[in-house]
């Protein structure tokens, strides 16, 4: 079955506390939050998985379970811009769900009238710069030591693409819910 995009729900808390106990490389997706319980879960869901005009985050499930998160998040509609961005838990990596995911919610970015469209991963995770580039998001270069996680600082590679850009061909779909 193939996986389907929509938005976050208050019954996708045990999914996601799962997804934040087993999956420690996926912290850093999570800030500071603390999905210990159900409750909290569902807090997180409502406060920071949100679903406005500024900020878009769609559940990405697989057979009737969440398994990963894409995003398009400070819509700026001045600019005509966003930030893409995507995580998985480790059992759904590997099946181009986070491909078709990121390609599906660049389309409906394209459609809603932006224009650019941007995402950014650590220079140590191939797995991720493999989706932006399948994606059809080019590299444009190295921000050093942008990030910090802990004690370490990490260098980014930001990726864009424009609307002008050509779409990449995919074999990915998945289906999608904007409501």
């Amino acid at each position: 079955m193939p996986a389907v995009l929509r938005p976050w729900t208050p019954a996708d808390a045990d999914a996601l506390q799962r997804a934040w106990q087993s999956t420690p490389d996926l912290a850093t997706q999570f800030g500071s939050a603390e999905l210990t319980s159900q409750a909290a879960a569902r807090a997180y869901i409502e406060e920071s998985l949100l679903f406005e005009s500024r900020a878009r985050n769609w559940a990405i499930v697989e057979d009737g379970v969440a398994v990963g998160n894409v995003a398009a998040t400070a819509i700026e509609l001045r600019h005509e811009t966003a930030w893409i961005s995507y995580w998985l838990t480790p059992d759904a990596r590997g099946h181009g769900h986070a491909t078709g995911a990121v390609l599906a919610v660049s389309e409906w970015a394209f459609r809603s009238g932006l224009h650019r469209l941007e995402l950014g991963h650590r220079v140590n995770n191939p797995a991720s710069c493999r989706v932006a580039t399948a994606s059809g998001f080019r590299a444009e270069g190295v921000e050093r030591e942008k990030l910090r996680y802990g004690a370490e600082r990490f260098d980014v590679e930001l990726h864009a693409r424009l609307r002008s850009d050509p779409a990449p061909d995919s074999s990915l779909p998945l289906s999608m819910s904007t409501a």
